[in-house]
């Protein structure tokens, strides 16, 4: 797979450090890929209206002008599977990178293992995101990609799987469903089976999504869906 990584900031040392970091990283694992130096989010955006493909952002978030994280808010509006890595020099923004699904902050000066290593997981991710689920709606055939489903309900003799772009329904079993599915879900109630990637929040009751809904957890699970979920991270 071919990668189109995107190096966003305004400090020139800062852009050829992370091109040659980079670089070095793909030569090293033959990932074939493509990097683009942008000083600020204009010149970014500039190439991005034309071609949205980019599968990797490293964002500086001071920058003059639009910041990295509006930025990143901007290209998710149309863009699920980008991974979006945040640079930055001050730990008050982590909890900016929420709304946007950021993969990972990395601190300045930035440390080429921890970005060689970032960039792995980046990898994954895409890799895993080619993986898909066939359903039959009444609407046909539809494939969704795992990395895009929230949660799995049943209902009646009905699936219903919840996605950040919209739920599909399908009349299938759960427990036949959950056969094409990974160790990233896990059944936290009859009804329900969750992706571990997309939980905010777990009690001994409930699980809170990160789009703020709330599923029961069967009485009893709590420990397991705990540990699955302590596993995953």
């Amino acid at each position: 797979m071919k990668f189109k990584i995107a190096i966003c900031d305004d400090q020139v040392s800062q852009r050829d450090y992370l091109y040659e970091t980079v670089s070095e990283w793909a030569k090293k694992n033959r990932h074939p890929a493509e990097l683009k130096r942008y000083a600020d989010a204009g010149s970014f955006f500039f190439d991005y209206e034309e071609e949205k493909d980019f599968d990797i952002l490293l964002l500086d978030i001071e920058m003059p002008g639009k910041n990295g994280i509006e930025l990143a808010k901007q290209v998710r509006k149309d863009n699920s599977t980008v991974q979006i890595v945040f640079i930055t020099g001050y730990y008050e923004y982590f909890s900016d990178g929420f709304d946007v699904s950021a993969l990972h902050y990395l601190l300045k000066p930035v440390n080429t293992q921890k970005l060689w290593e970032v960039l792995d997981k980046a990898a994954e991710n895409l890799a895993y995101r080619q993986r898909s689920v066939l359903l039959s709606t009444s609407e046909g055939g539809i494939r969704v990609p795992l990395a895009d489903i929230l949660y799995v309900e049943s209902e009646n003799v009905y699936i219903i799987v919840h996605t950040a772009q919209g739920n599909f329904r399908a009349r299938m079993a759960l427990a036949r469903f959950s056969e094409q599915l990974d160790d990233t879900f896990f059944k936290v109630h009859r009804s329900y089976i969750v992706s571990l990637k997309y939980i905010k929040k777990v009690t001994r009751t409930e699980v809170t999504m990160v789009n703020g809904e709330t599923l029961p957890v069967s009485r009893g699970s709590y420990d397991a869906v705990h540990t699955a979920l302590i596993k995953y991270l």
